[in-house]
């Protein structure tokens, strides 16, 4: 059992060992306060306590979200409700309504579920925000400035604009279930008039053949076996994300030379063409790894796709000099290699799947000096 001094820096790099579905690191200022170190990434402060003779354990909250003072704070007010003989865990009290974390797994999911292609986004932000920060908390409980202080520090986390609105969207949303269908507790929407944060979509980054290889560098000596093939294999195919974490061996056509993706944003199966280096890197990569489950990049600690790969994502990107760069921005630099090779727009938006032509002209400024070469085609006028 791992103690140590919880800091804010280092709990962020705290990792579960090979093998393990997660691990516990306690803290040595706090008794009973630990951090629960998941497989898929996850870092949720969790204390431990005795009540009644048995060991139990309550969830604090996500460990990206909150600080380890404020850890602390919350563990020792926990243990305090032990102290009287309260357990954190008991219901609410009837009139403020069904704890969050309830409606919404219970109620909200299998009702979206039924007409939402997104749902699964749904669910990630549910696991990863909304349920760390409200999910013990009774619906009735939950006020504007709660909500107003998770998208602030979602935004302190550095997490982007437009993934702390669909944070608001989402427990918006839930809210206006909630009062249609007249849940118990629930008399106003918290999130109903908070104004999301301005986005600007218009930044888009765009890596260099240089950057490229300082970023393939980065990746190699990543603690996670699979991200170098990972982005690797977006920057050779241009797909987004969830769809090669989701890649499945059975869609993957090496005699056509073609990646069957069965779900796409546009709801549509789409077929990726895959070049030479795409395809050796495939034939390397089940080589080295043997598939699970089907899977092109299983999890090797829970042979299913990775739910998130943004701590070793960030740690490569900092080595790369790259702090700023997502991951999807390597969708992106696919499209500016295709447009500065001389590519056509049209090319382009096959390749990239997008449904609208509109969409892929943001790339058409992306080689200047094609324009320039075009204009001398004019020729001279004698006069």
């Amino acid at each position: 059992m791992p103690v140590q001094k919880l800091t804010d820096a280092g709990v962020l790099t705290l990792h579960c060992p090979e093998g393990r579905s997660h691990s516990e690191v306690f803290d040595t200022l706090m008794r009973g306060l630990y951090v629960d170190v998941m497989a898929n990434g996850r870092l949720a402060y969790r204390v431990r306590y005795r009540l009644h003779g048995k060991q139990r354990v309550f969830t604090l909250g996500d460990a990206r979200l909150l600080t380890v003072e404020e850890a602390r704070a919350a563990a020792r007010t926990t243990l305090r409700r032990v102290l009287i003989g309260d357990d954190p865990r008991s219901e609410v009290l009837p009139e403020q309504g069904p704890t969050l974390a309830a409606f919404f797994l219970e109620q909200y999911l299998p009702y979206v579920k039924s007409y939402k292609r997104s749902w699964s986004t749904d669910e990630t932000m549910l696991r990863q925000h909304l349920i760390p920060a409200f999910g013990e908390r009774a619906m009735g409980s939950v006020i504007p400035p709660d909500v107003a202080r998770l998208v602030e520090t979602m935004r302190g986390r550095g997490y982007a604009a437009g993934t702390c609105n669909r944070a608001l969207v989402l427990l918006r949303y839930g809210y206006t279930l909630a009062l249609r269908w007249n849940i118990e507790g629930v008399e106003q929407n918290p999130a109903k008039e908070l104004k999301g944060l301005k986005e600007d979509n218009r930044i888009e980054r765009f890596l260099t053949p240089d950057q490229t290889q300082h970023l393939l560098v980065a990746v190699r000596k990543s603690q996670n076996p699979l991200l170098a093939s990972i982005v690797a294999f977006l920057i050779y195919t241009g797909a987004r994300k969830r769809e090669v974490l989701d890649a499945r061996w059975s869609d993957i056509d090496v005699s056509r030379k073609l990646w069957r993706i069965p779900k796409t944003k546009s709801g549509k199966v789409r077929h990726v063409p895959l070049s030479m280096g795409a395809l050796q890197l495939l034939a390397a990569l089940r080589a080295e790894h043997p598939p699970l489950d089907g899977l092109v990049f299983a999890n090797p600690c829970t042979g299913r796709p990775f739910v998130s790969i943004f701590h070793s994502w960030d740690t490569a990107r900092q080595r790369a000099g790259l702090p700023e760069l997502r991951l999807h921005d390597l969708r992106h630099s696919f499209a500016s290699f295709l447009v500065n090779a001389g590519r056509s727009l049209y090319e382009v938006q096959e390749l990239l799947g997008h449904a609208d032509i509109r969409t892929t002209s943001r790339y058409a400024h992306l080689s200047r000096e094609r324009l320039f070469e075009a204009v001398e085609a004019v020729p001279l006028i004698k006069g």
